[in-house]
């Protein structure tokens, strides 16, 4: 991972995606600190930096890897950014969602895209705070047939997720740290 490319990600994150306050997340805990990805991960520029980062961070940990994929919805636009960095490389990987929630209707999939019986795959997400979304997406890809090499994260929360990860057996990855972003919050 390029110095330059990590501490742009870190500034991005700084300035778009983080601020300080009274929060409720979404495991129910209260915080000072509010980190929503999304408004990095579902930029150009977020993008652009995540792919190429999560890849070679990804690339770094030699698990093989055929897909990557995660809980909808913070996990989709860092699968396809990585899938898409992908693309010209030796080893393209493909993309895959996990919905919250089997569809009701049709083939009643709870995993949608080119995902396969008997993957392994990587799971992503684009903030680990207790990891409840990566343990339940991975749960959903053992279910489906497939194997779970490890859980790469855009953003550490570091308030044990990673923790609960690793003791259900899961490599934990991440391109960033809260510890990271807080020093470089505007205010």
């Amino acid at each position: 991972m390029s110095d330059r490319d990590h501490r742009a990600l870190l500034d991005l994150l700084a300035t778009r995606s983080t601020r300080r306050g009274s929060f409720t997340l979404s495991s129910g805990r209260q915080s000072s600190l509010y980190i929503d990805a999304r408004l990095t991960t579902m930029s150009p520029e977020g993008l652009a930096l995540i792919g190429p980062l999560g890849l070679a961070t990804l690339r770094s940990t030699g698990w093989p890897v055929a897909a990557v994929g995660g809980l909808t919805l913070g996990a989709d636009p860092v699968a396809y950014a990585i899938s898409y960095a992908s693309a010209a490389t030796s080893a393209p990987l493909r993309a895959f969602t996990v919905r919250k929630e089997a569809k009701a209707h049709g083939t009643g999939k709870l995993i949608e895209g080119p995902y396969h019986e008997g993957d392994v795959v990587a799971i992503v997400e684009d903030v680990i705070t207790t990891g409840a979304s990566a343990l339940r997406a991975a749960d959903a890809v053992r279910a489906a047939g497939g194997a779970v090499a490890g859980v790469i994260a855009v953003v550490d929360r570091e308030e044990g997720g990673r923790e609960a990860l690793e003791r259900a057996g899961l490599d934990v990855v991440s391109l960033t740290r809260a510890s990271e972003i807080v020093p470089l919050v505007p205010g």
